[in-house]
């Protein structure tokens, strides 16, 4: 049999990467949203203000990064009090997990940054460019002059937010009356002008153009929520058991023997999400718990007479008819770590003394043997005053009997300063009973006695025959 069976090329190109669909989302108002829009215009107002308090003649609110200190209103941080940050971001999550157990992604619908700027940004598309339906029809045809202008408008103040974002940012690590006037004129350093120009083009992209797409595809807390919910989770949520059948419009075109549902299939709600996800379609990972469709669809219930709460918060077991368990293990859990933690990084500040010193030991020479017949050892000692008031020591050292500093016993520090000073430390030699023995050296505050830092050293001397 010589016949063969006719070759076809089925192969098939898929694209790895979507187009992306620009999301035009509807102005609604409401309970949910105002309320949203009350926390974000105080976390803009914080943001932007607090570079602009001032503390004892200082910013109260700055990282100086070239001196090695973090001004946080009454009290300054080193270096050496990096535990406490990562105390603080490990509280930050253990935060973060319980808030999402209790309620979901309400972290971000409310109060992520990146939600934040992008509801500003719409909020001025909003004003500028007229409603969602206006919107879509620019975004179909050509522009006239008019629609080119108030474009340019939006994106003008998008730019100038976003300026204002990189500036502000800036002025946590420089003192922002210094960086207006040196952006003023002309003066400004090479690194503050890059990172001003770094967070104003990252602003600008992030909120005004990539918007959900940040959310959906460079967020990892949007990957991994799903590992925190339960049945017993506060979600966003469609009663379907309510809504269903659904009709279109106000009309009822359903069989004689079906009960129409309260969910007349106007979209409001996929038209107000900022992700432009259907809710109806169940818990997606792209919801951010923003509650926009809860607010667009109590709206609907309203004008047609049907109660409110088709979409609402609540839980799996709620709407399969069960009661939520609001005390469980998970969620006890994470309390229990959270207090914990905030019970230990409280017990740490209070705990925190404001200085920081090193001794150490001089490697070059063990010990010398001084005129009067005493053992003499060399020590280096590094002391900051990581206060903010200049403070006058005491050098006492302690373990030995009869040790004692020859030379320097007090020393001055202005805040934030630090010194480093050979010591000469000399003992009786009837008082050395082995080659190396332990003492410690106190430093304490002559007008604040509670602070004070010890440091253990080891003396050394000869051998004993």
């Amino acid at each position: 049999m010589t016949d063969r069976i006719p070759l076809h090329d089925a192969t098939t190109r898929v694209s790895l990467y979507a187009r992306r669909e620009p999301i035009h989302v509807r102005a609604v108002k409401g309970r949910f949203q105002r309320l949203r829009r009350a926390l974000d215009w105080l976390l803009l107002a914080l943001y932007a203000g607090l570079p602009w308090l001032t503390w004892d003649g200082r910013q109260a609110v700055w990282f100086d990064i070239p001196a090695r200190q973090f001004h946080v209103f009454a009290t300054t941080f080193y270096p050496q009090d990096a535990t406490l940050l990562a105390w603080l971001l490990i509280l930050g999550a253990f935060g973060l997990f319980l808030v999402t157990v209790v309620a979901g992604r309400v972290w971000c619908g409310y109060a992520c940054p990146q939600s934040v700027w992008t509801w500003l940004f719409i909020w001025v598309e909003q004003r500028l460019e007229g409603s969602r339906h206006r919107r879509i029809r620019q975004s179909a045809g050509p522009l006239d002059a008019a629609a080119r202008g108030r474009k340019l408008a939006k994106h003008a103040i998008w730019l100038l937010i976003a300026l204002a974002t990189g500036v502000t940012f800036v002025g946590y690590f420089t003192p922002i009356r210094t960086l207006i006037t040196d952006l003023a004129g002309a003066d400004v350093g090479g690194w503050a002008l890059f990172w001003t120009g770094f967070f104003t083009l990252f602003t600008y992209l992030n909120a005004g153009w990539l918007r959900e797409q940040v959310c959906l595809y460079m967020c990892p807390y949007a990957r991994f929520q799903s590992v925190m919910f339960d049945k017993d989770t506060l979600i966003v949520s469609y009663d379907a058991a309510r809504g269903e059948p659904r009709t279109v419009g106000r009309r009822r075109a359903l069989a004689a023997d079906a009960t129409p549902g309260d969910c007349i299939d106007c979209q409001r709600c996929v038209q107000v999400c900022p992700t432009g996800i259907d809710i109806r379609d169940g818990l997606q990972y792209a919801c951010l718990g923003c509650a926009a469709c809860i607010d667009a669809c109590d709206e609907v219930m309203d004008r047609t007479g049907r109660p409110r709460g088709l979409i609402r918060y609540t839980t799996e077991h709620a709407l399969g008819g069960r009661p939520t368990r609001w005390l469980r293990p998970r969620l006890i859990g994470y309390l229990a770590a959270l207090l914990a933690m905030v019970a230990l990084l409280a017990w740490q500040l209070t705990a925190r003394v404001p200085l920081d010193a090193d001794l150490e030991r001089d490697r070059h020479q063990l010990y010398d043997v001084t005129a009067g017949g005493g053992i003499r050892n060399a020590y280096t000692l590094r002391v900051r005053n990581m206060d903010t008031q200049a403070h006058r020591y005491r050098l006492a050292l302690r373990g030995i009997d009869g040790l004692h500093l020859s030379d320097t016993r007090h020393l001055t520090l202005a805040p934030g300063a630090s010194r480093s000073l050979a010591l000469s430390i000399v003992a009786p030699t009837a008082s050395l009973g082995a080659p190396s023995q332990a003492f410690s050296l106190a430093i304490i505050a002559v007008d604040a006695p509670h602070i004070s830092l010890t440091k253990e050293a080891r003396f050394l001397g000869p051998a004993r025959r």
